[in-house]
């Protein structure tokens, strides 16, 4: 069965669906691209790519070229690493093929595909290698990737995203980025901007890597510092098992402890969207509008971190968070014309705060719960990055409040009913400890401190008001929302806005908010994903790249592209 076969059967299993729906959920049987190997705290990713098991049909998948199939299954099978083998601390990304690590994504895949389909694909990947070094950075689970053979294009970004690199040196194997003289394009998943911010190869010699077809190779490669390390073919796998044991005496993660089975998501898609415990999304197909709705606990958080790890995937944060994650993933593939999405959450405050003080408690003590806010942030941060216009709605029934506040956070601007006659029913927001650092969005900043541009007294003055009750107008006044309209013009001012925002032309606004949602602070990520919003977006539509004479079309065709040589 292909993977696309398998997913029309999953949806029909599920509900009503779209045609050729893309759902993000695996599991390890049903992997045609990547394996896993667990040997003590190193786990072993191995990379040998069905060429015929395109998410798509139309193009074959030679030289462990990838396409969006291939990475939902990496980002499946570092998600159970995580969660399922916490004792590992260092994992070796490898090619299960001779002389050939990785030739990047697909060409021909790119060259057939939409252009919303490219883009999406080159946001999805970055994720997920934006995932690893979170992972790095926060929870101690290291990576090394064991280059065993020409590595090219996104084969040598998936590298770049690792804390290590060793090539084999074999006089023929090489890194490259051939992305600019191959295709007219530029890389996609951050190889720009990791070769000078990550690995801080001087300007001078990138220039030089990033136009060259054939890469550099050997030991120009690790004088240039393209590599951390080179080994013959007969003592690679001694270096690379060397390299992966130092990376993991490095790690936080714990010596001996039980992992958490990674099961599926609880996904029903209906007609108009899809449901899950905590999360509902409700499409309005003639508003182009989503109502994206979040759920908060039923229950009060277990007593200790030994009760937090028996609820497993069942913990509310971590089921919340891949419901969230999953829905997020689902609209910006499968339904691009809706716009505008209203976040909306709804249940009793005072859990979800009860829940957050357990989140603090053992972050740092439990492995459990440290993996858990990671997927909190980097779920969050997908929000962040996400191309739609993002409206908070704060009414009757919400509870936008400390980790579920950070939605609200996220929105580029916010709409809070106030009450003034009917103060038992106002709605009311408050934040927790969890909105003062743990939850950072891709500018390595809490939203609050985005918010007000790294204000320290504002931000004190907010933090000393942990776990109070705002409503409307102590939110306002406090500049945690935008608007607050009262119930006479509520219903009249969201459609107002609705409709305007909706009629604007998607491209200036996916523009306007990529620049303003991050502001002053830049990071490699910000870099990363402004590239791809701005100068990739546009790249992707000009005809030296996709025009009928343009590179990435006529790759392997034998002809030679028909640029257009006006500098724009």
């Amino acid at each position: 069965m292909t993977a696309e076969a398998a997913e029309t059967q999953t949806a029909k299993a599920e509900g009503p669906q779209t045609p050729n729906l893309v759902t993000y959920d695996r599991d390890p049987s049903e992997y045609r691209h990547w394996s896993y190997a667990v040997d003590g705290e190193i786990a072993t990713l191995t990379l040998k790519v069905d060429e015929d098991g395109g998410i798509r049909p139309g193009y074959t998948l030679k030289l462990n070229s990838y396409d969006l199939g291939v990475d939902i299954e990496l980002n499946d099978a570092l998600n159970r690493i995580r969660f399922e083998h916490p004792s590992v601390k260092a994992a070796v990304l490898t090619s299960g093929l001779d002389r050939m690590f990785c030739a990047g994504a697909n060409i021909y895949m790119l060259g057939q595909s939409t252009h919303g389909w490219k883009v999406n694909f080159c946001k999805f990947t970055n994720e997920t290698r934006n995932g690893m070094e979170d992972s790095s950075k926060h929870s101690g689970l290291k990576f090394l990737a064991a280059c065993n053979g020409t590595t090219a294009g996104g084969g040598y970004e998936l590298a770049l995203a690792c804390d290590e690199i060793v090539l084999i040196d074999d006089r023929s194997s090489a890194v490259s980025l051939p992305e600019v003289p191959l295709l007219g394009v530029l890389p996609g998943t951050g190889g720009l901007t990791r070769v000078t911010d990550k690995r801080k190869v001087r300007r001078d010699l990138a220039d030089v890597f990033c136009t060259s077809e054939e890469g550099v190779r050997g030991r120009k490669a690790k004088e240039w510092r393209l590599v951390d390390d080179l080994a013959p073919k007969q003592g690679f796998e001694e270096k690379v098992r060397a390299r992966a044991k130092a990376l993991a005496a490095t790690s936080i993660r714990p010596d001996a402890a039980e992992g958490v089975a990674l099961t599926r998501v609880a996904r029903t898609i209906r007609d108009d969207g899809y449901s899950y415990p905590f999360v509902d999304v409700t499409l309005d197909e003639a508003a182009r509008v989503v109502t994206l709705t979040v759920k908060g606990p039923a229950d009060a958080p277990p007593a200790d971190a030994d009760a937090i790890r028996a609820r497993g995937m069942g913990f509310w944060p971590l089921q919340m968070a891949r419901e969230l994650e999953d829905a997020i993933l689902m609209l910006r593939t499968n339904h691009e014309g809706f716009g505008v999405w209203h976040l909306k959450t709804e249940g009793d405050a005072e859990k979800v705060l009860a829940y957050d003080a357990a989140l603090t408690a053992h972050k740092d003590s439990d492995w459990f719960v440290r993996e858990t806010v990671g997927l909190l942030r980097r779920t969050l941060q997908r929000l962040d990055v996400t191309s739609r216009s993002l409206f908070a709605l704060i009414d009757e029934g919400s509870c936008f409040a400390g980790t579920l506040f950070e939605i609200a956070l996220a929105a580029d601007r916010s709409y809070m009913l106030d009450l003034p006659d009917d103060p038992d029913a106002a709605p009311a927001v408050a934040l927790s400890a969890m909105n003062f650092g743990p939850l950072q969005g891709v500018d390595e900043r809490t939203r609050l401190a985005s918010r007000f541009y790294d204000d320290a007294d504002r931000l004190a003055d907010l933090e000393a008001r942990t776990g109070e009750t705002m409503k409307a107008e102590a939110a306002e006044e406090a500049g945690l929302v935008t608007f607050i309209p009262d119930d006479l013009d509520w219903q009249d001012e969201i459609r107002i806005a609705t409709e305007e925002r909706a009629s604007l032309s998607p491209d200036a606004l996916t523009g306007m908010e990529a620049n303003l949602r991050f502001p002053t602070k830049e990071t490699m990520l910000t870099r990363v994903f402004g590239r791809l919003s701005a100068w990739q977006n546009w790249i992707f539509i000009r005809p030296n790249a996709v025009g009928e004479k343009g590179a990435l079309k006529l790759f392997g065709s034998g002809s030679k592209a028909d640029f257009d040589w006006k500098r724009v």
